[in-house]
Order: structure tokens, then sequence, then C-alpha cells
């Protein structure tokens, strides 16, 4: 690359550079500290250009920089390289009919693992919680965006996907080769257990999950059904939207969520005393796997003192992302806003704690170190599961101590 070029691509990256953070630094900023990086930054650009050991491929340098630039902001937030960028969009267009099944995010600056779908080829694979997805297809994931990481895991029924997966507590890559299969339509999974308790499990919130849900607790209410553990664990996919909309099926009153940030205008959503069918005490059990959606529906029916949540910790990832093409080709897929909870909590900063804190089954600690072991998810339900137990105990204490409809 000669001279002239070189000096063409530092301009260029730190024009990008101001564009980008031009409008956060004079929100958020009224001295001259970011301006300051940024000379930093164009310092750095001219010491390699001028100092390093080789030749650099300042495209490459350039690239890097703006990756890590708004990879830094959230787990949901990517840079698209003009060619990863015409790519996606490519891949985007293709009507894929089968998936992995899985909820991601990034962590350590790769892609990782949050959940998987009941049945999913990703459950069959035996991938949990903080399993760490090193390469996809033989890509590395450390510069690939959450979304760029579900399109290379969607594809035609029996197609193989080979990941390179790094297990939760190990230090070695494992591979593995992912057989893609057509993902069938969740249901709710139903059980009853004792003291005339029923329970109601949600895989995920995909379009039309409140509407089923809607037509099971109306049967339920018509069978006689007084009490209800809604499980809420290893919930992560889906819309928003839905989480709305079922937690509308159980508040009279109170707000359920307020999505909001810098550029975003408040948008709070409420109850609707017209949309409730479920009056009867419930208990919602979240935990680690417990995101987006899920998350939403566990503090609106927490905070306005609904239901009690039991388990653990939510994993944090309510908000709201904006995909932005940018002059050269290239692209940004930035959070614009995030999803707060009826007490002013941000979600994905906090997560949702548990009203009752319950450790997971020990079961579930054991196959979580040891992947030999089956899929935790993929056993019965059972009134020995220490969190289930504990909505048990909290469902059938005297009628003064349970929560009633706000």
């Amino acid at each position: 690359m000669n001279s002239l070029a070189k000096k063409t691509v530092i301009i260029l990256s730190v024009a990008i550079l101001i564009y980008v953070t031009a409008g956060y630094v004079r929100a958020r900023s009224s001295d001259d500290k970011a301006y300051e990086a940024l000379t930093v930054y164009t310092e750095v650009l001219a010491h390699i250009q001028r100092d390093y050991v080789d030749d650099p491929n300042m495209q490459v340098v350039t690239n890097g920089a703006l990756h890590g630039l708004v990879d830094s902001l959230d787990p949901e937030s990517s840079y698209l390289s003009p060619l990863e960028y015409k790519d996606y969009k490519v891949q985007s267009e293709k009507k894929y009919t089968a998936g992995a099944g899985l909820a991601l995010t990034k962590r350590y600056d790769y892609i990782s693992v949050i959940s998987t779908l009941p049945d999913s080829p990703a459950q069959k694979a035996n991938l949990r919680i903080g399993d760490i997805i090193e390469k996809i297809a033989g890509f590395t994931t450390s510069q690939m965006s959450i979304a760029q990481a579900q399109l290379f895991l969607s594809g035609e029924p029996g197609s193989v996907v080979k990941l390179s997966v790094i297990r939760h507590g190990k230090t070695e890559p494992e591979e593995i080769d992912l057989t893609l299969a057509a993902l069938p339509p969740p249901k709710i999974v139903e059980d009853k257990l004792p003291d005339d308790v029923t329970y109601l499990r949600i895989p995920e919130f995909s379009p039309g999950m409140s509407a089923q849900l809607r037509e099971k607790l109306v049967s339920l209410d018509h069978q006689g059904v007084h009490k209800l553990i809604l499980d809420l664990r290893d919930c992560s996919l889906g819309d928003i939207s839905e989480g709305i909309s079922t937690a509308q099926l159980f508040l009279n009153s109170g707000t359920i969520t307020t999505l909001k940030g810098q550029t975003v205008s408040p948008v709070v959503s409420s109850a609707d005393p017209s949309k409730v069918v479920w009056t009867q005490p419930l208990t919602v059990l979240i935990g680690n796997g417990t995101s987006g959606p899920a998350e939403v529906l566990a503090a609106a029916l927490a905070d306005n003192h609904r239901a009690e949540t039991i388990g653990d910790r939510t994993y944090g990832t309510a908000s709201k992302q904006k995909l932005i093409p940018m002059d050269d080709g290239s692209a940004m897929i930035l959070t614009v806003a995030n999803y707060y909870t009826p007490a002013g909590k941000e979600i994905p900063v906090d997560g949702v704690a548990p009203t009752i804190s319950v450790a997971p089954p020990v079961a579930d600690s054991v196959a979580q170190m040891d992947q030999t072991l089956p899929p935790v998810s993929a056993e019965p339900v059972s009134a020995n599961d220490p969190v289930i137990k504990k909505a048990l105990d909290v469902l059938t204490a005297p009628p003064a101590s349970q929560k009633k409809a706000a």
C-alpha cells in the first residue's frame, strides 16, 4: 500500500470514529477527554504505519479497530465490514427451513450459549449456558455478530455445521458436527403437581405464544384449576411484544416495561384489565437461562406484586437494536434502547433478580460441568426440583401470604 493510500485510510478511519462517537460525546461529556482519545487513536495509527515491523495492511487494522469500538459497547452491538455486510444481506434474504435452536450472546469476545430449545439440534449436542463457540463453519466468532452467527446456524434440514466449542469449565475446544433440523412450532409443556398445582413451561416467546398461553389459561380456569407455576427457565428466544402480551394476561393494572434510549423516546407498556384471563395465584420460575421477553414478563409480575419469582438472576438481554448502513458499504448493528423493569432497573445491566432466591438443583450443576450427562432440561418435571419445591411451598402457604391480582 503506497503512502497516499495509507494516509487516506487513516483519515477515513478517524472520520468514521468521529461520526460514531461525536453524538455520544456531545450528549454525555462537556470536556475534551473523548476528543483527546481520538487524537490518541490517530497517533496510534500513525505509529503502526511508520514503525510496525512489517508493512501493515491498514484496511485490516482499521476494520479491527472499528470492530473493537462497537463490540466494546455491549454483546448485541456489532460492526460489519463492507464484505461482511454484503454477505449478511445475501444470507438474510435466503429462506432457510432448519436451524440449531440456540439463544446466543457474546462472552469474552466470542459467541456464547445462553440456552437451547427442547429437542433441538443444539440440545441434542449438549450445548449449554456458558459454552463458548470459538468457531462456526471454520470462521472465528471473535468479531462475529450474533445475527451473523444465527445465519451461519441456519440452513436446510440435514445440513451439517461444524462447531469448535469450549465447554463450560473446560479449556480446550471440542469439535462438534451440528446437524440442522426443522424446528417444530413451540408448545407449552403442561404437567400436574401435588396439591392440585398446574405446571406450565414456556420454551420461547415466538409469535403466537401469548395467544397459545391464553387458550391454555382459559381452559385451566374452566377446569377449576386455582394454582399455577409458570416456568421461564431457559426461555431466551422470541419477541418482546409477546412477553408484554403475556404479562397482560395476568395484570389488572400497573406498568409492564419501559423502552428508552438516548435517541428513543420512552415507550411505556401498561396492563390492560380487559385482557386479563388469570386472577388466581401463580409463581414464576427464572434462572440464568432466562432472557429477553421472559425477563420483561418476570419483572412485570414481580414488581407489580402479582407473583413471586423464584430461582436465580436472569441473563439480562432485553434491548432493541437498529441496523445502520454506512456510506462505505459497511454497517453497524447498534443497541439503541433498553427495556426497564417497572421498578426502573435496566434489564441488560442488572438482569432480573428473583424475589425468592433458590440455587439450581445439584443435578444441574453437575451436568453443567459433566457434558457426558444428558441435558437437564430433558428430564421430566419433578417436585424434587428445589426451585419447583419452593414454588409449591409458596402456592400452598396460607392465602394471606399469597399474591393476588394487581
